[in-house]
């Protein structure tokens, strides 16, 4: 009798191998989309150096070389380099999180923000960069792209799609001006799974072939350029609407968690998951939420946790654990207190 076929249900991306690893020592920089995001702040939940998104979410490739150049001159914004609308200060090159009812408010802020990215852009480790769309706007006035329309009238603006030459002549630049600037950065490519279906059906997917083409060509070109498949994660291997939120657009909790094991296993030595496994029982425990926030059991559980991350900070002397355990004797300050 034959053997019994197996049948597979799925396609199923198996990590690459990378030729560098990253541990909670790095220095880490993301760019891009809310699928940045995603990534990145599951990665500063668990103690790892990374700042995300200096300039706010990003989309398209123009704006965020721009604002990687900006943050590499030190560029000093001032009020000229902002417009009031809808009752706020805003600007074209920052994402609106940004947007202050004061504009001196609004330029300390960018400034110290654009100071502190420059400060550690110069001995960063590993720069990701997400690109979301091809489809850019330009505001009729200057030609300038934006990096965010903040709700201004479609009438203001251009709306073109890039070329494969203009990103990747964009991108030789600034690689080249970053190679200058840190000659140990490794960069990471990646293309955003998110879907830009405003645009429509197929020009988003033109968008996102054209994204792809042109970070093969950077990578083929550069030896410390290098491609994280995300995109390809989410619509060729989960590739189900079971993966998706409601909206359809955006990669479900479950989707992101899947891509960032995929990530942890594509970087991420021995040594570091053994430091991330420590942190992340850490982080789940302090999002416990307890019934009774004065019961015995509860105060019992948090002595316990204080210990834990008492050990962990002696044994990880290099991370920061005192808001945590500002938290846990605040919380058994309330029992002496009874």
């Amino acid at each position: 009798m034959n053997d019994i076929e197996e049948i597979l249900y799925k396609t199923t991306l198996k990590p690459d191998k990378y030729d560098f690893n990253i541990s909670h020592q790095s220095k880490l920089m993301f760019f891009g989309s809310c699928f940045t995001e995603n990534i990145g702040n599951k990665l500063l939940e668990n103690k790892f150096n990374v700042i995300i998104n200096p300039f706010g979410i990003l989309y398209n490739p123009i704006s965020i070389a721009n604002s990687i150049k900006y943050i590499i001159n030190k560029k000093e914004f001032i009020k000229d380099d902002f417009f009031y609308s809808n009752g706020l200060w805003n600007s074209f090159d920052f994402h609106s999180r940004f947007s202050e009812i004061e504009p001196n408010a609004m330029i300390k802020k960018i400034n110290d923000d654009v100071n502190s990215a420059n400060v550690f852009l110069k001995d960063l480790n590993v720069l990701f960069i997400t690109f979301g769309t091809s489809w850019i706007y330009n505001l009729n006035e200057t030609n300038k792209t934006v990096a965010n329309c903040h709700k201004l009238p479609s009438a203001l603006f251009n709306k073109k799609i890039l070329n494969i030459e203009e990103i990747y002549k964009v991108y030789f630049d600034l690689i080249s001006e970053l190679r200058t600037y840190n000659k140990n950065l490794k960069i990471i490519f990646t293309i955003s799974p998110v879907r830009h279906l405003k645009d429509g059906f197929k020009e988003n997917n033109l968008s996102k072939s054209i994204l792809r083409v042109a970070t093969e060509q950077l990578i083929n070109q550069f030896e410390n350029c290098f491609y994280f498949p995300a995109f390809e994660l989410m619509t060729d291997d989960l590739r189900d609407y079971r993966f998706y939120n409601d909206d359809l657009i955006h990669p479900s909790e479950s989707a992101v968690n899947y891509i960032f094991n995929f990530f942890a296993h594509s970087f991420f030595n021995e040594h570091t998951f053994e430091t991330y496994n420590s942190i992340k029982n850490i982080v789940k425990s302090l999002k416990h939420k307890p019934f009774n926030t004065f019961s015995e059991d509860y105060f019992t559980f948090i002595a316990k946790l204080n210990e834990r991350i008492s050990n962990l900070s002696q044994t990880y002397k290099y991370l920061d654990f005192e808001p945590e355990l500002e938290f846990c004797i605040s919380i058994l300050n309330k029992k002496s207190d009874i």
